[in-house]
């Protein structure tokens, strides 16, 4: 099966299937769900980052989002309790994916300048600020909807080339439409962080409990402010190209631990 056929295919079901995350696998990009058998809520670390906790007394789960560039092996998971502190290990399978070659015409966003790098490194202050923000919420819907239909123009984890250089691995899944399509909440949140950055354009970053972020980029401008409260497929914004792009579209990636994990495990349509 050829890349464009994959390509419609994955976004045909994008639009017409649950992704129960249940079944995510434990790969590079993945998540990984482990049980904690404690009668006091417990609290999770996995690489010093806290973790998003469900369930109940004796039954609890950890949900943990694994970087795309994390080693196949046995991972270990620190678990806190009044009592006391341990491990539990889980184990990460390896995973391929796609390469992506794509011609930036503004040569100066494969390669800044000494003037655009002060920039970026002041968004990736911002932005790494924004990543690391935690929300206790006991149980928040780990549920998502697509935050605009279009067509997908790049799926998540693909290692990327701008120019035939190298960059890193693409944390999200483009999708694709026309300038000015309206941009919705892709779940209940608070909107924690606005800017615009050399790379990301005009961003939106939601948090939706405990370490469980979504965020929206490239957009031509957005409609709310940091502190808004907001309900899943609430208007946030409009689609742009603003950033490094070759068109009009929506970047989409969703975050747990402070690490990019592949928003296809989280998308359902509302009210299925």
């Amino acid at each position: 099966m050829n890349t464009q056929r994959k390509k419609v295919l994955f976004f045909l079901l994008l639009l017409t299937s649950h992704f129960p995350f249940v079944y995510a696998d434990a790969v590079p990009g993945g998540i990984a769900r482990v049980l904690i058998d404690t009668d006091e809520r417990p609290r999770a670390f996995y690489k010093d980052k806290l973790v998003l906790i469900l369930g109940q007394a004796g039954n609890w789960e950890a949900v943990v989002g694994i970087d795309l560039a994390a080693e196949a092996g046995t991972h270990k998971l620190k678990i806190e309790t009044p009592a006391s502190s341990y491990y539990l290990n889980f184990e990460v399978q390896g995973k391929k994916y796609e390469s992506q070659h794509i011609t930036i015409k503004d040569k100066r966003k494969v390669n800044p300048g000494n003037l655009d790098m002060q920039r970026i490194a002041r968004d990736q202050r911002d932005i790494l600020e924004a990543k690391s923000s935690w929300t206790e919420q006991r149980q928040p819907s780990l549920e998502l909807q697509l935050p605009l239909a279009g067509r997908l123009s790049s799926p998540f984890g693909l290692r990327r080339f701008f120019n035939n250089q190298a960059r890193k691995p693409h944390s999200g899944i483009d999708i694709a439409a026309a300038a000015g399509t309206a941009i919705v909440a892709a779940g209940s949140g608070v909107v924690i962080a606005t800017g615009n950055y050399f790379f990301n354009g005009n961003t939106v970053f939601i948090d939706h409990g405990q370490g469980m972020l979504s965020m929206y980029c490239h957009m031509q401008d957005f409609s709310i402010e940091v502190g808004d409260q907001l309900e899943q497929g609430e208007i946030i914004g409009w689609v742009g190209q603003t950033g490094r792009v070759t068109g009009p579209h929506l970047h989409f990636s969703v975050l747990l631990n402070q690490t990019m994990v592949d928003p296809a495990l989280f998308l359902t349509l509302p009210g299925s």
